[in-house]
């Protein structure tokens, strides 16, 4: 039957099962064929005790011819009935067919037994016969009737003792059936695949299948015929994964990560690929495995795990595990961190899975690529951890928020602890900084949480540091209090966060603390300056006749205030909280003045003519232009900035750590 070299469409199969059904149908005449010789040779046989036995009768004086020819007689009689029995199997044979496989696995099997039976006794009474003859050919019997007879009956054993060795040949009885049993597997495998894609609730062959291909590999394997089954079913369940991954994008995998248009297109590849390769391991090699165990279970671990190791390459796990090698090369950021992080867990979760399907000698590629990507996330994700400090640093050079606001990199660090200090990446984190030291052998005294904990102080120490050298850089004191009021208010807002919990109380009240301290300054510096104009302290001031005093007086007032409140309301106050509350503090000191002020010189300023025109403000609209100061100006600042930070990057994959500073 001609050799399957491919099954990855039906129609190799087909052709295929056709020349092994025409090489079934002429196995009836190739029986009989090889019975007819078989018959001449058993009506031979019998000659051989015919020419032993004149020579048992002779009185020749050599006693040892004796003990040979009874030794060779017992085998040769054995040889009849092993003979007897391979023509009825052979007889048994040509009537049979796979249709009723336990019959013809049994008639297989006992063809085989009784064959190798054969072919033992024509040996054993080979040799005995080839000893008499050397003896006869060195006696008084060399030119002996019966010597030529022994011969010949040696001839016809040797005839014999071949049958076995042409059976399992090509046209061969045995081989035949073998090829039978074959064809019938590919049927039984090909039925049952061809309209069926893996499915992840149940096997995609049946207990009945599965039963009969079992007892078909277990008969082929005992005759060393398993290697053409193996190809087959690796062929057929390799053709249903393809057919099961059609219904997945893959196209991901095969992109370059510079091909990539921005971080969130890379994010959501990222997330399909734990989903994809989640649901390939833990559901549809699990069922391939499985079943490949089921079918070559009886013949050994090594074969069907072969087996098993080709039909996974057709799940892509080699692009799969590239996909997360691809990603740990891409450019450092914080935020790659977590995209590691991600790609830990995923693997993580399958390990035990990995272990068990893929522990074999035959999947070592898969075993190689799995350390390999983990030896590269573990590595990575530490390094960017214990970097971020110094990158942090490098940002000092930078210039502050004009508007004295929360810089992005500070609110970039904090939400960046706290996701990173969340339950869905701390337990990873935490594993990762074992691993890692587990490997440098230098394994922290107090433990990786400890580790952890330093690493962020570290990183807080030098934000602080940040804020401080930031602070010195604005020329306006004022702005200055305000810029520390901001971030002092930011940190202390961290309570009952993780980075809150890592930092602890103290560094929180001191916050606390802080913030109200630079308010204060704030206030002082900015707002209580103004003050003075409206009171008899401002009289020093100007030197003015007493007729216009009042006048002027409202005039610098009013001068000085809306240079101030055009001047803040360019800043900010990022919180809600604490901007309400300062407004208010500005609405409490300014208005109460400012009101009895009028209330008190209002009617000298009216019976002077020229007197309405410096009434610019009642105490009602200062309430309001104080009430409305210190907005946010959502991306009043960050356009330009970003777009500066893009064109110096040139590079699609943007650092996020830089790309949050833009929003100072």
């Amino acid at each position: 039957m001609a050799d399957v070299e491919s099954f990855e469409k039906l129609k190799a199969t087909q052709q295929l099962l056709k020349a092994s059904l025409e090489k079934s149908t002429a196995l009836s005449s190739a029986i009989d064929e090889t019975g007819s010789r078989l018959e001449g040779m058993k009506q031979r046989l019998p000659s051989l005790e015919a020419a032993m036995r004149p020579i048992t009768m002779q009185r020749c004086g050599y006693s040892a011819i004796r003990d040979q020819i009874n030794g060779a007689i017992g085998p040769a009689a054995a040889v009849l009935k092993a003979y007897d029995v391979v023509r009825e199997l052979e007889k048994s044979l040509s009537f049979a067919s796979c249709s009723d496989l336990p019959a013809y696995l049994s008639a297989t099997k006992r063809l085989e037994e009784a064959l190798r039976f054969l072919a033992d006794n024509c040996e054993l009474a080979t040799q005995w016969l080839q000893d008499i003859v050397e003896f006869l050919e060195g006696s008084a019997f060399a030119n002996d009737r019966s010597l030529l007879s022994v011969k010949k009956a040696l001839r016809i054993l040797q005839e014999l003792h071949a049958i076995e060795g042409s059976a399992r040949h090509d046209g061969g009885l045995l081989n035949e059936a073998f090829n039978e049993l074959e064809a019938e597997f590919i049927i039984s495998l090909m039925e049952s695949s061809a309209t069926t894609i893996t499915s992840i609730a149940s096997s995609p062959l049946s207990v009945l299948v599965i039963q009969k291909l079992q007892a078909i590999v277990e008969r082929l394997n005992a005759a060393d015929r398993l290697e053409k089954c193996i190809f087959v079913y690796a062929e057929a369940r390799s053709l249903s994964a393809r057919r099961s991954l059609q219904a997945l994008d893959l196209d991901y995998l095969e992109i370059e990560i510079t091909e990539f248009v921005d971080r969130q297109s890379i994010d959501s590849c990222i997330d399909q690929w734990g989903k994809h390769l989640e649901l390939v391991v833990k559901h549809l090699l699990e069922l391939e495995y499985k079943l490949c165990n089921n079918v070559f279970e009886k013949v050994g671990s090594d074969a069907w795990k072969c087996c098993f190791a080709r039909i996974s390459q057709e799940f892509r796990l080699a692009s799969f595990l590239q996909f997360g090698t691809n990603v740990t090369k891409m450019k450092k950021d914080p935020i790659k961190l977590l995209k590691l992080l991600d790609i830990f867990t995923v693997m993580e979760n399958l390990r035990l899975n990995f272990n068990r399907l893929f522990g074999g000698k035959a999947c070592d590629e898969i075993q190689t690529l799995t350390r390999d990507l983990i030896k590269r996330v573990v590595i990575g994700a530490c390094e960017i951890l214990w970097e971020l400090p110094s990158q942090v640093e490098l940002q000092r050079r930078f210039s502050p928020p004009s508007d004295g606001g929360v810089p992005g990199l500070v609110s970039f660090i904090t939400n960046y602890y706290n996701k990173l200090l969340g339950d869905d990446y701390r337990p990873s984190l935490i594993q990762v900084l074992q691993i890692h030291q587990s490997w440098k052998q230098d394994v922290y005294d107090d433990g990786d949480d400890d580790a952890l904990s330093h690493q962020i102080y570290s990183t807080m120490k030098e934000v602080g540091l940040n804020l401080d050298a930031w602070s010195k850089a604005y020329e306006d004191i004022s702005l200055s209090y305000l810029f520390m009021m901001n971030n002092h208010c930011h940190f202390s807002q961290m309570k009952g966060t993780h980075l809150g919990d890592i930092m602890g109380d103290s560094w929180l009240e001191a916050h606390e603390k802080y913030k109200d301290y630079y308010a204060a300054l704030y206030l002082r510096e900015s707002w209580g300056k103004l003050l003075p104009l409206l009171s008899q302290k401002g009289l020093i001031s100007f030197p003015f006749d007493h007729q216009d005093f009042d006048n002027k007086l409202l005039k610098a007032f009013n001068e000085a205030f809306d240079e101030r409140y055009k001047k803040h309301s360019n800043w900010v106050i990022s919180d809600e909280g604490l901007r309400q509350k300062v407004c208010q503090l500005l609405v409490q000191a300014v208005v109460p003045v400012y009101r009895s002020y009028m209330h008190k010189y209002g009617v000298l300023v009216e019976q002077d003519a020229s007197g309405s025109k410096y009434i610019k403000h009642t105490a009602q609209s200062l309430e309001k232009m104080l009430s409305s100061l210190f907005q946010p100006k959502i991306g009043k600042y960050s356009s330009t900035k970003h777009i500066r930070f893009i064109g110096k990057l040139k590079n699609v994959v943007m650092n996020q750590l830089h790309v949050s500073l833009t929003a100072m």
